[in-house]
């Protein structure tokens, strides 16, 4: 840890589990450089939750030994759908699916709670947007890029000039509900993939690990009757099947490779539509074995239909830090927001 340089901002990433938090001085310093959790509370209702967003924010100053006086704001991300200003939608989610979650303005629960400023971004927009600042660094606010998560379901964000593209309701960067183009995707007696939003043929019900639970592992299996994870529950069976990746094992390959195609013809619509100058790849991923991972982008970057022009500027690039992305790319938005213009 070292004494910040100057006023500070503090990120804190709301999970199903766990709260993460982070300080980043005015200089654009972290001032911690590893993962600091304490738990979220989220299942105990918004009350407690609130409680334990705030114990995360004083444990965080007294482990980086910052007064409370240098803080001029505070990030926050949480799992969505919410709103543009964090209010948890109406129907939940999967961490907030208690009735007494239906909209409640966490952001201003907190606000309250703190006496400071709360800039609110989704969890996936804000490692999207940590993941755009980290890859161009001093050229972050003059370059764009698009984010894909992939974990239990599909996350992303859409960044346009160091700036995260939120949207009217604050839904945009839903890229997981995106629907493309199957062909070349899918085989030809494959099943239409189904998402639990109740799209068909949407990045999520491929390139996740409930698609792969739901929609491709069974699938598959059905081809490789004989492999070991065929004696699996399902859910384990998915969770296992990265290993075998790293191991190149062709069931599990066929799999990871259909999704890795979902994720580039996403990302040939974005070029299309947003045309970025960068597309960023995060989730597990991520954590992957390094040869497998590179084989991962690597077939992602293939399957992504650039014309010359943008083949000449593009670049495509792993997500750094994911177990911080999110901490930090709320305490970026915070920074932005008090350096270009009052908090809310």
């Amino acid at each position: 840890m070292r004494t910040p340089a100057s006023w500070v901002v503090v990120g804190l990433d709301n999970g199903g589990t766990c709260n993460n938090a982070t300080v980043l001085d005015a200089t654009g310093q972290f001032l911690v450089d590893h993962l600091v959790e304490i738990p979220s509370l989220v299942q105990e209702g918004p009350e407690a939750a609130v409680t334990a967003l705030a114990d995360a924010f004083r444990n965080i100053l007294e482990l980086t030994s910052t007064p409370l006086t240098l803080v001029r704001a505070v990030g926050l991300d949480t799992p969505g759908p919410a709103s543009a200003n964090g209010v948890i939608s109406s129907k939940g989610s999967t961490n907030f699916n208690q009735v007494s979650w239906h909209g409640f303005d966490i952001r201003g629960a907190l606000e309250t709670e703190l006496g400071l400023p709360v800039i609110y971004n989704n969890d996936a927009n804000a490692a999207a947007l940590y993941a755009h600042h980290r890859h161009f660094g001093d050229n972050a606010m003059r370059r764009s890029s698009v984010a894909a998560i992939v974990g239990t379901g599909l996350g992303g964000g859409v960044v346009e000039n160091g700036r995260v593209v939120s949207g009217a309701a604050g839904m945009a960067g839903e890229l997981g509900h995106v629907q493309i183009p199957l062909h070349g995707v899918l085989e030809a007696d494959q099943p239409i993939p189904a998402c639990n939003c109740g799209f068909e043929g949407d990045v999520e019900s491929i390139a996740s690990l409930t698609g792969i639970k739901n929609n491709l592992l069974p699938y598959w299996l059905s081809r490789f009757p004989d492999h070991p994870l065929a004696s699996e529950p399902i859910g384990k069976a998915a969770k296992l099947l990265r290993g075998y990746g790293e191991k190149e094992d062709p069931l599990a390959l066929a799999v990871f490779g259909q999704q890795a195609r979902a994720i580039g013809k996403l990302f040939t619509i974005a070029a299309n539509f947003t045309d970025p100058h960068a597309y960023l790849l995060g989730g597990g991923v991520v954590e992957a074995h390094p040869h497998f991972r590179q084989w991962f982008l690597n077939t992602v970057r293939e399957t992504t239909e650039l014309r010359r022009e943008q083949l000449a500027v593009a670049s495509f690039a792993l997500v750094a830090d994911l177990d911080m992305a999110g901490a930090r790319g709320a305490a970026v938005a915070a920074l932005e927001r008090i350096q270009t213009g009052p908090a809310r």
